[in-house]
């Protein structure tokens, strides 16, 4: 099982791939939910080249710097082999 650890969000590198992901509808959504104190899934974070990259989770990366957090929960997760 998977152990839910808080990260600095200024520590965390958004590959181009996740980027593209971004929906700004559904940043605003979590944002809302996060203030109505709604429990989010923690975002996955793999370690690579000495910083955290984000796996999973832009949506919700997002909305927590728009709120100004300085961390999140993050899932630790392996780097995928292709």
């Amino acid at each position: 099982m998977l152990k839910t650890v808080m990260v600095k969000i200024e520590d965390i590198y958004i590959p181009a791939a996740r980027r593209s992901e971004l929906d700004p509808n559904k940043v605003e959504e979590i944002c809302n939910a996060v203030i109505e104190d709604v429990e989010q899934r923690p975002i996955q974070v793999r370690k690579g080249n000495g910083r955290l990259v984000l796996v999973k989770g832009i949506n919700r990366l997002e909305a927590r710097k728009a709120l100004g957090d300085e961390t999140i929960g993050a899932y630790m997760v392996s780097a995928q082999q292709h």
